[in-house]
């Protein structure tokens, strides 16, 4: 098939809402170009709304990671007290933290991208001239949305996989792997819209004469 027709089968499957053909039109090559347009115009939407609602834009990411964390701390804290207590223990009291722990990785992953804490070499940045401190910046977010690209249309593929294939959370009846790992291509469009945010705030940077490179805090708002 041609890339035209593979990219029409994709939107026509999508569209279905059957995981099967899902995941079947998913396997061509077309959807890294379904998933670079979609990631990028779902960075740009993400964008828009982070400067429309503050408020999500402040909390999002920070709130699903509090409460991922609270939950795993709950369900372990009971599952200790459940199993050397009362000698009985729920059998998903070990499948379902690691899974929150992934949600709380992928959502603090597009947070700190923000923040800029990941690796940046801050310290050897600041002693280029402003034009190199530019590029640097600009090949941070090319780099990145290259990054996000690939986990969005990967771990999509995985997600309809799962979907496609019941597969439930072990120890539960009727809860599916699959709502836990949709989490993974949300966040990544998440994570494009603070690369584009860093990038109109490092263009306005270069046009006003700011700094270009600032310390990155861990945990700052």
């Amino acid at each position: 098939m041609s890339l035209g027709a593979d990219i029409g089968a994709i939107f026509s499957a999508l569209l279905s809402q059957d995981s099967f053909e899902i995941q079947s039109a998913l396997e061509s090559d077309a959807a890294w170009v379904v998933g670079t347009v979609f990631a990028a115009i779902g960075g740009f939407l993400v964008m828009l709304i982070y400067r429309k609602v503050p408020y999500i834009e402040r909390h999002l990411e920070r709130s699903v990671m509090v409460y991922s964390y609270l939950a795993i701390a709950l369900i372990i804290f009971w599952g200790v007290i459940d199993r050397f207590v009362f000698n009985d223990q729920e059998p998903w009291s070990t499948t379902i933290p690691p899974l929150l722990f992934m949600v709380m990785a992928w959502f603090g992953a597009s947070y700190n991208v923000r923040l800029r804490t990941h690796l940046s070499f801050s310290e050897f940045r600041t002693s280029m001239p402003r034009g190199g401190q530019l590029a640097c910046l600009f090949l941070d977010a090319v780099l990145w949305f290259i990054f996000a690209v690939i986990v969005i249309v990967t771990t999509t593929r995985l997600v309809a996989l799962s979907a496609s294939n019941f597969q439930i959370v072990l120890g539960t009846d009727n809860i599916m792997q699959w709502w836990f790992l949709l989490a993974a291509p949300l966040s990544f469009f998440l994570m494009v819209g603070r690369v584009f945010q860093n990038l109109a705030d490092d263009l306005h940077n270069w046009k006003t004469g700011e700094p270009l490179i600032k310390q990155a805090v861990i945990g700052a708002d």
